[in-house]
């Protein structure tokens, strides 16, 4: 989540039957029954056995709840590390939402602009890696990402300038989401494949003081790298003693760019082994990532739309609008519920920045999502 402005070889999903109006129906009403009643209890529901903490090549040697003494709210190389690990160790991760709790499965856009931002991202963490030091750099190979069964969407009154298009939106908006399995349902049949990742990833900066955790870094941080998912390797750069590394502000699902500034935000699991790399040097994050790169992993139908100005941010603005209007026009959605899918499902990319004086950015919509 970011309240400022911000193929390969995969197995495709097969697609799922679509319900009859009757159980849509019936899951819209008792899907927010459901998730409250697991809150009210203190659990979650996950599709996953989160007790299996074991695969064929890793164990978990380390677990860090989400308990208040593990989380901190913004970089600091001050921070005591709340735990300190060897090289090539695996840690499990429990993360916290991006906002911290202050969204529930009974929260609706009336109550949105009451969401505060001070602080934002509560981060699991710090952890100090042995032999880690300035100028190594940290390699973090993602295991395993679990979400809880349930995650969010949202944007905010236009008064309040966040996201890409708040002058569009005068009035907040919000989907709640019930995660099943690897797959989102929004509204009108429509369902999203999810690859959780998790959207703040990093270590401490190493300039002193408290440093704010909504820009990105050269250390990482808030990166919102949707690609970054299980089965991938980050390598992180290193500028204080340990590496301090945390992470949080995790996503089931996004669209490149973010656009109404969630993605599906979700509470999660991040499984990682983290081990220090003196042969390596790099600058700012690089990954390794097998995707995917669309929805089902493979080639498939795309709808999109471009955004042509002289300014790269003009043309993403324009592409968006594109894709909404289409989005409404043709798809039977609310302008808000076009807005909230193209932050989760919908890719941005920039077609060239060479044919002056004008840029192109094109929206890319997938057709699977589709019933």
């Amino acid at each position: 989540m970011n309240p400022r402005v911000s193929l390969d070889g995969r197995r495709a999903r097969p697609r799922r039957p679509t319900p009859g109006p009757a159980a849509v129906a019936r899951r819209a009403a008792t899907v927010p029954e459901r998730f409250a009643a697991a809150e009210r209890a203190g659990g979650y529901i996950t599709t996953r056995d989160d007790d299996s903490h074991m695969s064929g090549d890793y164990e978990v040697d380390h677990r860090l709840s989400d308990e208040e003494s593990n989380v901190h709210r913004s970089w600091d190389a001050s921070l005591d590390p709340v735990l300190t690990v060897e090289s090539g160790d695996v840690v499990r991760f429990e993360c916290r939402d991006a906002v911290d709790g202050q969204v529930t499965v009974e929260t609706t856009a009336e109550d949105v602009p009451e969401i505060s931002f001070d602080p934002v991202h509560p981060l699991t963490g710090p952890v100090a890696v042995e032999g880690a030091e300035p100028g190594d750099v940290l390699e973090v190979e993602l295991l395993d990402l679990q979400h809880k069964g349930w995650g969010y969407t949202l944007f905010f009154p236009g008064e309040m300038g966040l996201g890409l298009l708040p002058e569009e939106f005068d009035e907040a908006g919000i989907h709640v989401w019930d995660l099943d399995g690897d797959v989102g349902r929004f509204v009108n049949g429509i369902e999203v494949p999810l690859d959780p990742f998790p959207g703040v990833i990093g270590c401490a900066p190493g300039d002193p003081g408290e440093h704010d955790t909504l820009p990105p870094r050269d250390v990482g941080g808030n990166v919102d790298v949707k690609h970054m998912t299980a089965g991938s390797t980050v390598y992180l750069p290193v500028e204080a003693g340990g590496g301090l590394f945390s992470v949080g502000d995790c996503h089931a699902a996004q669209g490149d760019g973010e656009v109404c500034v969630t993605g599906v935000e979700t509470e999660m699991f991040v499984t990682a082994r983290l081990s220090v790399r003196s042969d390596l040097d790099v600058e700012q994050p690089e990954l390794e990532t097998t995707g995917p790169f669309t929805p089902t992993g493979t080639d498939e139908p795309m709808y999109a739309t471009t955004g042509i100005a002289p300014d790269l941010m003009d043309a993403t603005k324009r592409a968006v609008r594109h894709m909404i209007r289409h989005l409404s026009e043709h798809r039977g959605l609310s302008r808000a519920e076009a807005y909230l899918l193209c932050s989760a499902a919908v890719d941005l990319k920039i077609s060239e920045v060479v044919d002056a004086p004008n840029w192109t950015v094109t929206a890319y919509l997938p057709e699977s999502i589709f019933p």
